[in-house]
């Protein structure tokens, strides 16, 4: 019963909090900090850490399993630049100037200095991505690089884990670094091979059309090529990134993700508030001096590496790239707490050490906020950075539903010249529509997050070619939440439904004459 009240006074804080912050436009991840701040300091979470931390893991591996669905086998070689040179030079360089600084500013002797080093090269992964997914900058031309370079960063856990491994144990180098080479090639093998496998598991589960089932797949999915890449020897994050990139041609991707999404943001939240939960605030109150000092100087140091790196690339870029990962990452906390589990730093050092990793990730979000309001101070040339959108529409036609009125529709469309783009979500009706070469997604045209991945607000209409009232006035609601300019067409049957569309800002078409060309009409008296 404890437990319980625990959690339900947690959810009041986190609640009151964010919705004070977002009066101020900032981001959820800072209200979920301070969250564990307070409900650490005033209940205390005493044998429970533990148990919340592994659920917490959750947020991080749902978050770049959709990252992985934005980006194909394809786009990853396409980006080997950005993964492979920056992201190595930048872990590199950072790595060592800390160890440097470790050494012969503090004194630390050469494992640990090294150890130290390595963590502090690492950023939060969770706290960036969740960032530039939520203000849509993951495409933009920065977003790109900063993906890059946190993907190589997930790579670079191993040779570090290793390396630990061989300053505590006395383990063959050579030995070690062939099971781990030949662990990985057998990772990425079961994984394409699973591919296939998936694909027909995710097309049964949507034959049930049970939505239930569907999420439950998804849910496997997820988890298994998380726990698949762990048994491996490496993270579980990676491992959903790369079974996000696997499904990034899948029929289903848009649907997954809008799916996805309330599980990913949920047990985010919960990640943040353990982190939160970690600030030990005597610690902070005895050396808050040294701690923020310390902050500054590790954020300037990372930023000033990274800007050098990417320094013949557009300054802006680089700048933007630098400031978003300037901080230090979640996986730090825990290779400072196996430092300290062998003895390589003591109790004081790994908790000083923890509340700098915090406090950088709490000043993050600010940070990338205001990314465009500081590159505007310091560079002043005008500069369009390139976007990719997943459809590279732009003033299209989305027709929901290949039924008898879409295909009619889509037909007119084409032969008019109109660019379209169609969703459906009846798994026969889609492969009809794929069969006759349309362009078409799967997805419920009533998620925002499906919406959104075929560019919703570059449309200039929306099209409903269904009958289903409840259903047309769940898709309108939606695209008014997303874009609230958007025309939309739909069909009726009577004044009744006409009356009750009315309301939902639906330009409504009365079932007299051919269905296809009143609604095309109507498309186009609608100041498109």
């Amino acid at each position: 019963m404890e437990q319980v009240v625990l959690a339900i006074l947690t959810i009041l804080i986190a609640s009151i909090l964010n919705i004070a912050l977002k009066k101020f436009n900032l981001p959820t991840a800072i209200g979920y900090i301070f969250t564990g701040v307070i409900v650490s300091i005033s209940f205390g979470l005493g044998g429970e850490d533990k148990i919340l931390e592994h659920i917490s893991e959750l947020g991080i591996i749902f978050l770049m399993f959709t990252i992985g669905l934005e980006f194909s086998f394809s786009e990853l070689k396409a980006m080997k630049k950005q993964v492979l040179l920056y992201g190595s030079l930048q872990v590199i360089i950072s790595s060592i100037s800390f160890a440097l600084i470790a050494k012969f500013v503090f004194s630390f002797d050469s494992k640990t200095a090294i150890i130290i080093g390595s963590a502090l090269s690492l950023s939060s992964t969770a706290i960036v991505l969740k960032m530039l997914n939520e203000n849509g900058d993951i495409h933009a031309g920065y977003g790109r690089k900063v993906l890059g370079v946190l993907l190589f960063q997930d790579l670079a856990v191993i040779p570090i884990l290793i390396m630990i491994d061989i300053f505590t144990k006395d383990v063959e180098i050579t030995s070690l670094l062939f099971s781990t080479s030949l662990n990985m090639i057998i990772f990425f093998v079961v994984l394409y091979l699973g591919k296939f496998g998936v694909d027909k598991y995710l097309e049964f589960s949507v034959k049930t059309q049970n939505q239930e089932i569907f999420l439950l797949a998804i849910l496997f999915v997820v988890l298994a090529s998380a726990e698949i890449a762990h048994l491996f020897g490496f993270s579980y994050s990676l491992g959903a990134f790369f079974a996000g990139m696997l499904l990034a041609e899948s029929h289903y991707k848009y649907q997954i993700e809008a799916d996805l999404s309330p599980f990913r943001d949920l047990f985010l939240g919960l990640f943040f508030f353990v982190v939160g939960s970690r600030i030990d605030v005597g610690i902070v109150i005895e050396n808050f001096g040294v701690i923020i000092f310390l902050v500054i100087i590790v954020m300037v140091i990372k930023a000033s590496v990274i800007f050098a790196v990417l320094f013949f690339e557009q300054k802006r870029t680089a700048f933007k790239s630098a400031l978003a990962l300037s901080q230090v990452g979640e996986f730090a906390l825990a290779i400072f707490v196996l430092a300290q589990n062998n003895h390589f730093i003591d109790e004081r050092v790994s908790n000083i050490l923890s509340t700098v990793v915090i406090f950088s990730m709490v000043a993050t979000p600010f940070i990338i906020q205001n990314l465009t309001k500081l590159a505007d101070k310091i560079f002043k040339e005008p500069y369009r950075e390139i976007r990719i959108t997943s459809t590279g529409l732009k003033n299209h036609i989305i027709v929901c539903g290949y039924g008898p009125l879409g295909r009619e529709v889509t037909s007119q469309l084409k032969s008019s010249g109109f660019e379209y783009i169609l969703i459906e979500h009846d798994l026969k009706l889609y492969q009809e529509a794929l069969d006759d070469n349309q362009p078409v997604f799967f997805g419920n045209a009533a998620q925002r997050l499906v919406l959104e991945s075929v560019n919703i607000k570059e449309a200039v209409a929306v099209m409903i070619t269904f009958h289903n009232l409840e259903k047309i006035r769940l898709i309108a609601k939606s695209v008014k939440d997303v874009s609230p300019k958007s025309h939309i067409v739909a069909r009726v049957r009577g004044e009744e439904e006409i009356e009750a569309l009315e309301g939902s800002c639906v330009y409504v078409v009365p079932t007299v004459g051919t269905l296809a060309d009143k609604m095309i009409n109507k498309l186009l008296h609608c100041s498109i």
